[in-house]
């Protein structure tokens, strides 16, 4: 047999704190997740305790002979544990492809992975660890199934089904496959567009999408946890995913009633945490793989959840593969990067994300609110860059383009926020100019074409903000534009691609994830010489750069492409710059600004209280007008 490692956790050898940490939050995260599938999963028939209305089912050594039954039943209405819960088990593991065991005295050593005497059931410290290794059988690397068969039997009595002595009353064995199913990824070709052959190709993942290829893969790493306190239950009423791991008493028992009956310690082969990422493709080159095994007691509600749950994954992602209609919990992806992050993510950073996630929805909320209350009472075009308004709708409809061409790296959550984000945009191009269909040129080869008109004629201000606005983007073209065509020459020649538009998307969003800060960079300029920041919506701009900062803990817990992670940090410049500007232009928001615009939340009533007077009050002198520069002075804001 090969060598095993065993390690024992008493009373006095206390768990790390820090794994103490982590359970709690992935039990934390669990519950919340399972809210909205607890219904699909469990039902309301499912019942992880005793209950009340089940009959008593007496101990299995009371039971009658089978000739004192005369109501036989073949399938148990309720069944009760065979041994009490403080029993002490033995259990041996084999690992064979064939469904069928002989006499374990002609099975190999080499298929003995596990063997452990005396286990305490219900004892909710025992936690052993086994660590050992096993041949790959030829079946195995044929797509065949890796079985794992399980004996157990009560402490000191014979395992070996074909041993003499050998009493079902006493023990029992199942078996259960150890390999995964799965629908295999195809690989694309990728390739130069410029200067290369068709023998050079560079793979990349990507998700079947004409059929389903299935392949088997194999995790190392199992918890194989005993269910000490299961008691009685409705077998009729179980939920399918938990009673594949219940066993009945093999000999067909049943009370004096011949409806119950009596099942076996219920040995849950937990593969919840078994991420595919970490999974191994079993194939001919797969000589030898290792096996780790946790063996310990698991309560019974966290059985039922874990069983439910995957069982009900398994299903999703099956049912979608094959081609059916796509489950209400998607295809498992989004499920399966929910446990990623659990596992791979730093439990202090962790705790810390499931914090801020919650501040990011309410900010991008507010944000979003914010933002569409300034637009809408907004009536002129003092201080705003029309051209970063249409550069953004360009810049973000490419952003997006390229993360539904890379959607198998990206969360739906990016792409739904990065939608919103385009609609709004566009929508700002409204409230800015009259957007018009007008008859094109007699030179032109369009019939129409699409024109930007102003709403109203232009205040001194606004033309002094159009003529900024030209000036910044003048001096943006000359570094973006450059820039841009160095990086195309450059990903053309020496990058792979998988067509000319996949090109052409990441091409583009390359320039605009290293560059597209410079897009703030004209609205920075326009405060600067009108030396006010009171046009700018303030409060939706500070929701914003707040989920900045969460977006930079994101970056490293949610799956996105690099580029897109890599931008997240490019917007802190822009908060700082704005920050600088906010104290240098400072703003009293309970006074009509320079624009004649109000505080963002300022009433109506007050907004007319506040109006600067048109004419001096009676018995006052009338004050002289002052020049632009001198009324700047005297309304410095407190």
């Amino acid at each position: 047999m090969p060598e095993v490692a065993q390690q024992r956790q008493g009373g006095s050898e206390a768990a790390p704190a820090n794994n103490r940490i982590q359970q709690a939050i992935q039990a934390i995260g669990i519950f919340f997740l399972v809210q909205f599938v607890v219904g699909q999963f469990l039902g309301n028939n499912n019942k992880s305790s005793t209950s009340s209305k089940s009959p008593a089912v007496p101990a299995f050594t009371d039971r009658p002979a089978g000739a004192e039954i005369s109501d036989h039943t073949s399938i148990p209405q309720t069944i009760a544990p065979i041994w009490p819960m403080n029993s002490s088990l033995d259990l041996s593991i084999y690992v064979s492809p064939s469904l069928v065991m002989p006499s374990l005295k002609s099975v190999g050593k080499d298929s003995l992975v596990l063997e452990e005497k005396a286990f305490a059931l219900g004892d909710w410290k025992e936690n052993r660890q086994i660590d050992t290794s096993f041949k790959v059988p030829k079946e195995v690397q044929k797509n065949g199934t890796l079985w794992a068969h399980f004996y157990v039997a009560l402490h000191g009595h014979p395992l070996d089904p074909a041993a003499k002595g050998y009493d079902v009353a006493n023990a029992y064995h199942f078996f259960h496959p150890l390999n995964h199913v799965i629908p295999k990824k195809k690989f694309a070709k990728t390739r130069k567009l410029v200067g290369s052959s068709d023998t050079e190709v560079q793979e990349e993942e990507k998700p079947e999408v004409s059929g389903p290829t299935w392949s088997s893969y194999y995790h190392p790493n199992f918890t194989m946890s005993f269910i000490p306190d299961s008691g009685t239950q409705n077998y009729v009423n179980m939920h399918p995913a938990i009673r594949q791991y219940v066993h009945l008493e093999s000999s067909g028992a049943r009370d004096a009633s011949g409806q119950n009956a009596w099942y076996y310690p219920i040995l849950f082969v937990n593969t919840f945490w078994q991420l595919r990422d970490h999974m191994t493709e079993l194939n001919s080159t797969v000589k030898e793989l290792p096996l780790h095994i946790n063996l310990n007691n698991l309560a019974n509600w966290k059985f039922s959840l874990y069983s439910s749950i995957g069982e009900g994954a398994k299903q999703s992602q099956k049912q979608a593969a094959s081609g059916g209609p796509m489950p209400a919990g998607g295809d498992g992806s989004e499920f399966e990067a929910f446990k990623s992050i659990l596992l791979d993510t730093n439990v202090y950073l962790l705790a810390t994300t499931a914090i801020v996630t919650v501040l990011h929805m309410v900010f991008e909320g507010l944000a979003f609110k914010s933002d569409i209350s300034h637009w809408r009472n907004k009536k002129d075009n003092v201080g705003i860059s029309f051209r970063t308004i249409l550069a953004n709708v360009f810049m973000q409809t490419v952003i997006f383009l390229y993360l539904l061409d890379n959607s198998d790296g990206t969360s739906w959550m990016i792409l739904f926020g990065q939608g919103m984000g385009i609609l709004l945009e566009a929508w700002k191009i409204t409230k800015t100019v009259d957007v018009r269909i007008r008859e094109a040129s007699p030179d032109s080869w369009l019939p129409y074409k699409v024109t930007f008109e102003d709403k109203h004629k232009l205040s001194e201000t606004e033309e002094k903000t159009k003529e900024y606005d030209q000036i910044a983007f003048r001096y943006l073209y000359m570094v973006a534009v450059p820039l841009l065509g160095a990086y195309a020459v450059y990903s053309l020649l020496y990058e792979t691609h998988k067509s000319w538009y996949s090109f052409v998307i990441t091409t583009l969003v390359g320039s605009v994830y290293a560059y597209g800060f410079l897009m703030m960079v004209p609205s920075l300029y326009i405060n600067y010489r009108l030396k006010s920041v009171a046009h700018m919506p303030a409060k939706a701009m500070t929701y914003k750069f707040l989920n900045t900062f969460i977006d930079d803990l994101f970056a490293f817990t949610i799956k996105m492409p690099t580029l897109h992670r890599l931008a997240t940090l490019r917007d802190d410049v822009i908060f700082f710059v704005y920050i600088y500007q906010a104290w240098a232009y400072k703003v009293d928001y309970t006074r009509v600004n320079e624009f004649g615009q109000g505080g963002d939340d300022e009433p109506v009533e007050d907004k007319l209280a506040n109006k600067p007077l048109s004419a001096a009050p009676d018995g006052e002198v009338a004050a002289t007008k002052v020049t632009g520069s001198e009324t700047s002075a005297a309304k410095k804001r407190k």
